[in-house]
């Protein structure tokens, strides 16, 4: 199989977020303006582009390329030895220092690697959402350089999610 039990599930949240983006993309391409936003500061649209592929759709390669990297790390995750399954041979001098360099980045258990895992596709999909907002303001019909208030909370509130419950999902395998 391509990818895991595990993987396949958590990904349909990931691959949905994307399929609606590119449709949504391809629908309101035609009706974009010449110019279109290509930064967001604090005061508001401060820099335009010209409409083009590349720059309407920016945030929707790049959540594919972070999906493809996300679910890269959650499939390594999954198929790294535990460290509780792990022999601890002393046979060689330097078998316990390369064993405890071994250990640095393996999950403690088989359960611990799926809870990282998914929680690495969790917080693909909240990187997805900040995305739809940010293409919701990309893709406005007008060139308005005034950005609503709720645009910073909708872009920044899922990334912290997401990476709240990644730290806590990591930690949470460290205390073990």
């Amino acid at each position: 199989m391509l990818f895991s039990s595990s993987v396949r599930l958590w990904l349909l949240p990931n691959a949905v977020l994307l399929v609606v983006l590119s449709t949504w993309g391809v629908f309101r391409y035609p009706d974009l303006p010449g110019r279109i936003p290509k930064h967001i500061g604090l005061d508001g649209v401060d820099a335009w582009t010209d409409r083009s592929i590349g720059s309407a759709f920016v945030l929707v390669f790049v959540y594919a390329g972070v999906t493809v990297l996300m679910v890269g790390c959650a499939e390594l995750t999954l198929r790294l030895t535990p460290r509780d399954e792990l022999s601890h041979s002393t046979a060689a001098p330097c078998a316990a220092a390369q064993a405890t360099s071994s250990l640095l980045n393996r999950s403690g258990s088989r359960v611990s690697a799926r809870r990282i895992a998914r929680a690495l596709l969790l917080l693909n999909t909240c990187i997805g959402i900040s995305f739809l907002a940010g293409c919701g303001m990309l893709w406005r019909s007008t060139p308005d350089p005034n950005v609503p208030a709720w645009f910073l909370v909708a872009m920044t509130l899922p990334l912290l999610a997401g990476t709240a419950v990644t730290v806590a999902a990591a930690a949470s395998d460290r205390k073990r």
